[in-house]
């Protein structure tokens, strides 16, 4: 885990692509998208289906390493609505049991509006929490500190004419209305079948707008990289 400062206060980004909150004792993780290879099963693409265990072991690994005492979910939780009935005996097994040793809320986000709570948890369709909001996509205008999910960033570099493509934390800087420093970070797809899009995409950038600077930070070792993404013009 590497430290990472934000909104005013201490976090760590896992390598597991997780934020932890040491101040809330809370793990962050965004688009899960469990259930994703039965989904593609049921319209003929034939994947293993064993996406939702792996996921859900990420996660426990992460409580683990944390010491987390809760889990927020930050939306696409499951890959559709229908998503936690498809879950087999297992992998619902594993989420109950996760659901039962911490404080879990879901997030609802695009793909799981109308989510069941079927193995535990609660369900809401934003959080404000320790002076931070918590929703599935970020939104625009928005100057309160903020952490969401939905676009799956990725930075896309290319090192000598090899092409480099890491799952990425999006965070911007920005200026509240009182003078005091802001910024909004989008969290990198958590699920094990979840692709990227592009950090410096023009969705993402005009997402997390008004905003005086942009940056990509990838978990790289033992620290935090830190890549430019847009700058306000002078």
């Amino acid at each position: 885990m590497v430290p990472l400062s934000f909104a005013g206060q201490e976090w760590l980004l896992t390598k597991g692509r997780a934020l932890y909150w040491p101040r809330e004792r809370a793990l962050l993780v965004a688009d899960l998208h469990l259930e994703k290879g039965s989904f593609f099963a049921r319209h003929g693409q034939m994947v293993p289906p064993y996406d939702s265990r792996e996921t859900l072991e990420r996660v426990a690994l992460a409580i683990r390493e944390t010491g987390a005492r809760r889990v927020i979910t930050l939306g696409d939780n499951f890959h559709d609505s229908d998503g936690s009935t498809r879950l087999e005996p297992h992998a619902c097994g594993m989420l109950d049991a996760l659901t039962s040793a911490v404080d879990w809320v879901w997030i609802t986000g695009n793909h799981d509006p109308h989510m069941e709570a079927r193995c535990g948890g609660t369900l809401t369709e934003e959080l404000e929490t320790g002076g931070v909001v918590l929703r599935h996509r970020a939104k625009p205008g928005e100057t309160r500190p903020e952490l969401s999910g939905h676009f799956h960033p990725r930075l896309q570099l290319t090192v000598r004419r090899r092409s480099i493509r890491r799952p990425c934390a999006v965070v911007s800087s920005s200026e509240a209305p009182d003078g005091s420093a802001s910024g909004r970070m989008i969290l990198p797809a958590f699920g094990a079948y979840t692709g990227g899009m592009n950090a410096a995409d023009p969705a993402i950038l005009e997402a997390l707008q008004p905003a005086e600077r942009i940056d990509a930070m990838v978990h790289a070792t033992d620290r935090l990289a830190t890549f430019p993404l847009w700058r306000r013009a002078a």
